[in-house]
């Protein structure tokens, strides 16, 4: 389903004038706070009527500043999950769930209503809080009814505006799965706003990166992510690499999970996915040592060889060191003395270290 969306708004001292199209799945506007992130987001919801611009959706213009034309929000059928779950605290699970019913409408049969609840309580794992109120849910809980609310409401696009920027790490490692769930299993366009590149990476397919109220760059997510050397500070420091691979198993004794890339084991904490799942990883080049020697005695449990193909030219005294190993290319940021000292340069045989709890989602 193709998302089009054009827009120029004034606010204040700030302004959004932004422009990007995706395709369906899963688009992530990314970037730093007061990158105009959820201006923009709360633009194609409606909660913001640019000064210039347009929207369209699957062919149908939602918005057109030249013709005029402006869909209130009741009407655009799109749902919105915000930071805070928002759920209605008098009602149940199951009453705060119900409420979509009255958003989807005639474009939901009850009987087509009922058969979809059933399937997205599954999808979400939220069974068994159904009789709950939310006052007795977790925070990854709320956050899921409140996904399965908006789901319920048959939106033509799910906008998400860092839902789990509230959340603390466990809970970001419980809910991510149903996310990706969510991805892989509804045709629902998202349009998702995030800050963290290990979220983008593991979730999206495009990603539109904004800066100033711009988009500073779009593509699809390996592309984006995996720019070999980024110039500018704040990219530097969201620098890294972008892994994709699949489950090859489950370390329960050690609560592990081992995911093959290319000719490479990696060993990450444990993650809820089937061995054959494919997922993807980002690296972030400051969680990555590089060695001339296979080092013994450390406590990282990926170690992986590899020969270098690329180097960075110095800034604020490091560069950026792009490995090859096994078909993936990893990022390490060393100072330039560590360059010098370990004499690094291109087809050098080196080893990639990386502390497996670097990749705690």
């Amino acid at each position: 389903m193709r998302l089009e969306v054009e827009a120029r708004l004034r606010l204040g001292s700030f302004a959004i004038d932004a422009a990007f199209g995706s395709e369906g799945g899963v688009t992530a506007l990314f970037g730093r706070s007061g990158s105009g992130k959820t201006s923009l987001v709360n633009i194609i919801a409606g909660l913001l009527r640019p000064d210039q611009g347009r929207i369209v959706l699957d062919g149908d213009t939602i918005a057109d500043s030249e013709r005029r034309l402006f869909t209130p929000v009741h009407r655009r059928r799109f749902a919105y999950v915000f930071q805070e779950a928002r759920l209605f605290p008098h009602l149940s699970v199951r009453g705060n769930l119900a409420y979509g019913r009255w958003f989807a409408g005639a474009a939901r049969p009850k009987p087509e209503f009922a058969t979809e609840f059933g399937r997205i309580v599954e999808m979400l794992g939220i069974g068994h809080l159904l009789d709950r109120m939310p006052s007795r849910l977790s925070g990854g809980e709320r956050q899921r009814v409140a996904i399965g609310r908006a789901l319920l409401a048959s939106p033509r696009l799910l906008l998400m505006d860092e839902p789990l920027a509230a959340l603390d790490d466990a809970r970001k490692a419980e809910i991510l799965p149903y996310l990706e769930r969510l991805r892989d299993e509804t045709r629902i366009p998202i349009v998702y706003v995030s800050h963290s590149v290990a979220e983008v990476a593991r979730l999206a397919e495009r990603v539109v990166v904004m800066e100033n109220g711009r988009v500073k760059a779009s593509g699809k997510t390996a592309a984006v992510l995996n720019e070999p050397f980024p110039t500018s500070a704040a990219d530097r420091r969201d620098a890294g690499a972008l892994i994709e691979g699949i489950v090859d198993s489950q370390d329960g004794a050690h609560e592990l999970t081992v995911v093959r890339a290319g000719d490479c084991l990696i060993r990450v904490p444990h993650l809820v996915a089937e061995p054959g799942q494919s997922l993807r990883l980002f690296v972030a080049a400051r969680d990555v040592m590089l060695a001339t020697r296979r080092p013994d005695g450390i406590s990282a449990l990926n170690v992986l060889p590899g020969t270098i193909v690329g180097l960075s030219s110095p800034r604020l005294g490091s560069v950026d060191v792009r490995v090859d190993c096994g078909g993936n290319v990893i990022a390490a940021r060393v100072t330039t003395v560590s360059r010098d000292a370990l004499a690094l340069q291109p087809g050098k045989q080196v080893h990639a270290i990386i502390k497996t709890v670097a990749l705690d989602y």
